[in-house]
């Protein structure tokens, strides 16, 4: 090889050796991939033992009880000594429940690991359920519990051992206390009740620092929760329910909601959410959550549930109980105010940002929605009013704050279908081979008639934003779940009047009459709108296209919130009227007579900038156009 090649090997070599240099990971990175191995390693082995531990008590059992002479209880004891340490007492015993109670949440805990086993949210209702409060989950639909290693190394799961309840004067305090064999040492789950949704839950040990390992400074948590369909409208269900979790700093982070998903966090969790389109269940640490993973899987149309969640986590422990490790669980609805006062006279570096489980939009648009719809929202709502009124009076506020635009963008319209009779006369002169100068043509004619086709297209840019904020608001808002208005009997979902039970492509299984409505209202408001516009008899494409918009929205709105689709036929009737009275509040006549009239004043002034710099173009344009046209003769 000559000394180019050998050069060129050892610049390869050297930035190969750079490159891994600079990306080699840190301490701090090696530590922490340790630590989620470690956590991994750990869950697994915790399942293993555990059924290790189910086979040697049924092994016990069926000795027994096929021989029951065979096993004295002393030998039992020492083989429950054996697999459960000095927790041998709390792995038998019978399940119990105890109730906390406020008036707007019931929490159900069960002696069998000393957790939540029912949550009920006693001012709502399943969908079609008028009579039983709304049940976010219950029995196995949940798990939670913590993993333990023993001093003798042996490692339980919470889950599978009996608590003792402990009540006081307080009725909304419990304290679930695991016992062992020490009867100065314990680990008790302490759970106090606000007046709201929240309710506090503490982790303290006393005494544990014989009964555990010695280096334990942190436990692993496991929580798995399975999501019920609560809502009669499944599809739109499942894209509001997600996994959800706000990193320690603010940063909201979730997981998909059309179809499986798992992630991996270093990064520290201040709160884990498990949300569906109302509803949530919220997990909240009072310091934060490491090396966490997640995962989310989305259920069986027949299963009757949406999704189920699932989360590997850490937190930290302190084995002498002068640290406890706390927590406070959300258990309610996903109601913007509820979730926001949470915050209220809390620095903003300790805020929990939970009104952010309720979504509003891109930034753009949420904004709006913060400051203008939900405010005018609240005040209608406050008068006592039915939700029908409310959502009209909102929908004439609305149209009554962008009417200026409409206005303009109509008047353009208008001035444009006016000037029509020139422009077909300018089409005529120019013909299409001379595109440019028609163009030309037709931009001088605009700006001496002083009409700008862009004015038309602007107030969209207005109205936009704010059709977006009540796209996103109203689906979402759970002051509409359970509220009739006419047929409707529950304006959060769909209106079907009609069902057929055969599933059709884009449509369903039913027809919502407010969104067929509306589809009609939509292609009368397009009809008017086409008579009232100057149009090119050549572009029956795009007439036709016009027509077919509305029908999408027909598939589109179809499953989606009859508050909604009211919504919008509600605005769009009101748009019709609107323009029934600009086109007879306009004449015709008297905008051509004032735009020639504004045609004789500039005809004699220089034109524009902007015009100026225009025709520039397309003079040059023109010219470069010729020479290339030349050029080619010449070559032929």
């Amino acid at each position: 090889m000559d000394k180019n090649t050998w050069i060129g090997f050892l610049l390869i070599a050297a930035i190969i050796v750079g490159f891994t240099m600079l990306n080699r990971p840190s301490k701090e990175e090696l530590a922490e991939r340790q630590r989620v191995q470690d956590s991994i390693a750990l869950v697994r082995l915790a399942e293993q033992e555990a059924q290790r531990l189910s086979d040697s008590l049924q092994f016990v059992a069926g000795t027994t009880a096929a021989q029951p002479q065979a096993v004295s209880p002393e030998q039992m004891q020492e083989r429950m000594q054996a697999a459960y340490g000095t927790f041998a007492e709390a792995a038998q015993g019978e399940e119990r429940f105890v109730t906390l109670e406020n008036g707007k949440v019931r929490l159900t805990l069960s002696t069998l690991g000393g957790v939540i086993d029912r949550a009920e949210l006693l001012e709502y209702h399943a969908s079609g359920d008028t009579v039983n409060p709304l049940c976010l989950f219950r029995g196995d639909e949940s798990a939670f519990g913590l993993t333990l290693i023993t001093a003798n190394n042996r490692i339980l799961q919470t889950g599978n051992l009996f608590f003792t309840p402990i009540t006081n004067e307080n009725p909304n305090k419990l304290i679930m206390r695991l016992p062992t064999s020490n009867e100065d040492a314990w680990l008790d789950f302490v759970y106090e009740l606000s007046d709201n949704y929240m309710v506090s839950f503490t982790v303290a040990a006393h005494n544990m620092q014989t009964e555990l390992a010695q280096n334990i400074n942190s436990l692993e948590l496991q929580w798995r929760q399975l999501i019920p369909q609560q809502e009669q409208g499944r599809k739109f269900e499942e894209r509001y329910a997600q996994l959800q979790y706000m990193l320690v700093g603010g940063d909201m982070e979730k997981l998909s909601e059309s179809k499986d998903d798992n992630a991996k966090e270093s990064a520290r969790i201040k709160w884990i959410g498990y949300k569906d389109q109302f509803f949530s269940t919220v997990l909240i640490a009072d310091d934060a959550f490491t090396s966490t993973q997640f995962s989310s899987t989305v259920q069986g149309k027949h299963s009757g549930y949406i999704k189920e969640y699932t989360t590997h986590t850490s937190i930290p422990f302190d084995l002498t109980g002068k640290n406890r490790t706390g927590f406070r669980l959300y258990c309610g609805p996903n109601h913007y105010h509820t979730l926001k006062a949470y915050d209220e006279g809390v620095e903003k570096d300790s805020r929990l940002y939970l009104n952010k489980l309720v979504p509003l939009g891109w930034k753009i648009v949420s904004w709006i929605n913060t400051a203008l719809v939900i405010p005018m929202f609240d005040l209608f709502t406050s008068w006592g009013l039915h939700i029908g009124i409310v959502i009209l009076l909102m929908t004439i506020v609305i149209k009554l704050i962008i009417l200026p635009f409409v206005f303009v963008s109509y008047k353009s319209s208008a001035k444009m279908r006016v000037l029509k009779p020139q422009i077909d006369a300018i089409n005529e002169k120019y013909p299409a081979e001379k595109m440019q100068e028609r163009q030309q043509a037709t931009m001088q004619l605009y700006q001496q008639a002083g009409v700008s086709p862009m004015s038309g297209c602007l107030p969209m840019l207005f109205q936009f934003p704010v059709l977006m904020a009540m796209f996103w608001f109203l689906p979402t808002a759970i002051e509409l779940r359970g509220k009739s208005l006419l047929w409707a009997d529950d304006l959060s979902t769909y209106d079907a009047v009609f069902h057929w039970g055969v599933n059709i492509p884009l449509l369903g299984d039913h027809l919502s009459l407010f969104c067929l409505l509306m589809t009609v209202c939509n292609i009368a408001y397009t009809y008017i709108t086409m008579q009232s516009q100057a149009t090119d008899p050549n572009m029956k494409v795009m007439k036709y296209m016009m027509y077919a918009m509305p029908l999408m929205f027909l598939f589109i709105f179809n499953d989606y919130a009859a508050g909604l689709s009211y919504y919008y036929l509600v605005s769009l009737f009101i748009t019709i009227l609107q323009t029934m009275i600009f086109r007879w509040s306009l004449d015709d006549e008297k905008m051509l007579r004032e735009m020639e009239e504004n045609k004789k004043k500039k005809a004699g002034k220089p034109k524009s900038g902007f015009m100026a710099r225009l025709e520039a173009m397309q003079r040059e344009q023109q010219r470069l156009a010729r020479e290339n046209a030349k050029a080619a003769t010449k070559r032929r």
